[in-house]
């Protein structure tokens, strides 16, 4: 029993030790003073041509939007081509793309179901209508919005050298319920707190899904688009930093997701991406410690973020039932052992607390919801996040794969929130 408890105390220590680098990204961030690089660091000698990848499956609600929203960018519209993978479609999504402008191209294959098989196919399909490539490659899902002068601000940024940049990720629904602004705010905080310190510290960032770009020399070395677990994006970001890259962070590139709404959908994508975790610290786990060892803080900065909230959250909740049990064995009472485990849980929802509302209170402007929403699901995002340790228990018996998730959040209804007063849409 002494045991189990001291094990208990001992992967708390752990927690403390595996993210304390992120308390002090939070300190990086606030104090970086938020500055705007210069323009002029990040001019161009030319003007690059840019291809807009885009793999959607049943989205036809939504793919005209974020067409739309690439042909209205600041940046040159000549130099930027949208292609559109109608992936197993069975709407019309392939019409609503073309009629809003997009080169489509369309794949029927159930046997390869994913996203990283549909980029695969799209990337292929574009070399043999563009031998010549093109000097980045975008990636977006369908459901997605651009602020107007998205690829401008990835340009500038891609144009001092970096291989892959990533860019800050808002939330089109916010205010839909508390599964979807526990996303957001978790997004966002990711942006302004993970990624943008590891950019200002030179440390690597990792992609998350989309908002992103790569560059000729990365879509060649790739040859298509190899990453097939459940969480290609962590894939492709965990080979990248092995190999030595850097992916940057541009603050000032946004754009607009849509967030699941019902817990059910919520449920079965979470338990994909922990399932998938487990799959990619398989893949690149000894690459990356080897990385570490050699003094690539990159590379030990990609470990902690992967593993150990999933490994400590299993390990925490098989120690607290092995103590339920043995205290109900051995008739000792079960206060003494729940007390400790309701005081790590309000722990819990106040250091998540505490991480929303700085997330909340310093990205209010661009948070797109009434005040009221932005104050009440503050409360609801610590019982959101820790629904995430029953999921990672849950992924290691229940089969996870990757299931469609319905968007229907258009760019009018953004439009009502406080984007279109910003020439988003």
């Amino acid at each position: 029993m002494e045991t189990l408890k001291a094990a208990s105390r001992i992967i708390s220590v752990l927690f403390v030790i595996c993210y304390a680098n992120q308390l002090v990204y939070i300190f990086v961030s606030l104090l970086s003073g938020r500055k705007e690089r210069k323009a002029e660091k990040a001019i161009s000698l030319r003007r690059n041509r840019y291809a807009v990848l885009i793999c959607a499956r049943n989205e036809e609600e939504v793919i005209g939007d974020l067409v739309r929203s690439v042909r209205r960018q600041t940046y040159p519209g000549q130099l930027v081509d949208t292609y559109v993978m109608a992936d197993n479609c069975t709407d019309g999504t392939a019409r609503a793309a073309a009629n809003a402008g997009a080169y489509v191209f369309e794949r029927n294959d159930r046997s390869r179901v994913g996203k990283g098989y549909a980029l695969d196919a799209l990337l292929r399909s574009i070399r043999e209508t563009e031998p010549e490539g093109y000097d980045g490659y975008f990636v977006f899902d369908a459901d997605n919005i651009l602020a107007p002068d998205y690829i401008e601000q990835m340009d500038r940024t891609f144009s001092q050298g970096y291989d892959i940049v990533t860019g800050y990720r808002n939330s089109k629904n916010y205010g839909s319920n508390w599964i979807s602004a526990g996303y957001a705010l978790w997004f966002i905080r990711e942006s302004m707190y993970l990624s943008y310190p590891r950019h200002l510290v030179g440390s690597s960032c990792t992609v998350s899904g989309t908002g992103f770009m790569f560059s000729r020399e990365v879509a060649e070395e790739m040859d298509g688009w190899p990453y097939h677990t459940l969480t290609e994006d962590l894939e492709f970001s965990c080979d990248q930093i092995t190999r030595g890259r850097k992916i940057a962070f541009c603050r000032d590139a946004e754009f607009f997701d849509e967030q699941p709404v019902e817990l059910k959908q919520s449920w079965d994508q979470r338990m994909r991406w922990c399932r998938g975790y487990l799959q990619v610290f398989g893949k690149y786990g000894m690459d990356l410690m080897r990385g570490a060892a050699d003094g690539s803080y990159a590379c030990l900065d990609c470990i902690l973020g992967v593993l150990p909230a999933f490994a400590l959250s299993v390990l925490s909740f098989c120690i607290d039932l092995a103590l339920i049990i043995c205290a109900a064995a051995m008739g000792e009472g079960l206060a003494g052992v729940l007390l400790p485990m309701v005081s790590a849980l309000i722990c819990s929802y106040t250091l998540m607390l505490i991480l929303g509302a700085v997330t909340l209170v310093t990205e209010w402007k661009n948070i797109k919801a009434d005040t009221q929403r932005k104050i009440v699901y503050l409360f609801s995002f610590p019982v959101f996040m820790m629904t995430y340790a029953p999921i990672a228990i849950a992924s290691l018996f229940v089969k996870a794969e990757w299931k469609p998730i319905r968007h229907t959040f258009s760019a009018e209804r953004l439009g009502q929130v406080g984007v279109a007063d910003r020439g988003a849409v």
